[in-house]
């Protein structure tokens, strides 16, 4: 039997998985069950239309909130840490998310009998979170920060390579790496325009 791949970008279309799925009756959920979904939906996964935008703005509102608090939400606010320090408990937080999405989605996927299912947006919120790794430096300017959240879902409803073929990979893997690739593809590129001046950090500090 066939399984319906799902998704949470709002741009491509379910399609029949080869995947085969064992025919029987559902067992009763768990407390395991429960949470698996609560952390792979991040309390959005059930918003109509967009749920793969839903969990990008996620991460976007926990970064501005950490970054307001912890880098300054402006030039007059002190830091409280350095950036750098910033950025590397940013990628800790991506790795302990990714971590958590491959067990919670793997799970959420059995429960739901259906190849990445379109509830489940912990994989947006990761590669989100990576597309903004390069404004710890930009004090979260509004432009950059639009730029990144635009990026990252662009490459993460074209699939870039490899995305694409990584979303193919069983369970969580599948789910999550495609979403990291786009949030890495779009951190480069937002790197690269500040890199080249596009957006000029002279008057920040």
């Amino acid at each position: 039997m066939s399984t319906i791949k799902e998704s949470s970008d709002e741009l491509n279309p379910p399609v029949v998985a080869a995947e085969l799925v064992a025919i029987s009756p559902r067992p009763a959920r768990s407390g395991k069950d429960y949470l698996a979904v609560a952390i792979a939906t991040c309390g959005v996964g059930y918003l109509p239309l967009a749920p793969g935008t839903w969990g990008s703005l996620v991460a976007l509102a926990v970064y501005l909130y950490a970054s307001a608090s912890l880098l300054g939400g402006s030039i007059d606010t002190p830091e409280v840490i350095s950036a750098n320090v910033f950025i590397i408990g940013q990628l800790i937080a991506i790795a302990l998310i990714t971590i958590l999405g491959i067990w919670a989605g793997s799970r959420t996927e059995r429960l739901s009998v259906s190849k990445d299912p379109g509830k489940v947006v912990i994989d947006e919120v990761a590669g989100q979170l990576i597309a903004l790794l390069p404004l710890a430096l930009t004090r979260g300017q509004p432009i950059m920060l639009l730029a990144a959240f635009l990026l990252f879902r662009f490459f993460d409803i074209v699939k870039p390579y490899p995305a694409r073929r990584l979303e193919g990979l069983h369970g969580g893997l599948g789910i999550m790496l495609d979403d990291i690739v786009a949030g890495i593809y779009a951190a480069v590129v937002v790197g690269v325009a500040l890199a080249i001046g596009i957006v000029d950090l002279r008057g920040i500090y």
